[in-house]
């Protein structure tokens, strides 16, 4: 992930944001983004920094204003 794109936690996926993300996909759900789709970058499990998800599969932390994946949002919840 670069890090212009951390300026941007939020975006609609246009044609270049699809061919970024497309061929990993939504490492939150496994499907692939559509023209349209709204997408947040988020943190979760997968280790490797932030990456877009779908908005329906993520959680924003009202401390920190920050995208998690809603799972591992969870998860860091149950321990805290």
């Amino acid at each position: 992930m670069d890090d212009i794109n951390a300026c941007r936690p939020k975006i609609i996926m246009d044609l270049e944001a699809l061919n970024a993300t497309n061929a990993q996909g939504c490492v939150a759900c496994g499907r692939k983004f559509s023209l349209g789709d709204t997408a947040v970058l988020a943190c979760g499990a997968w280790g490797d920094g932030p990456r877009y998800i779908h908005e329906n599969e993520a959680v924003q932390d009202t401390r920190s204003s920050q995208y998690f994946e809603r799972g591992y949002y969870m998860s860091l919840k149950a321990g805290a």
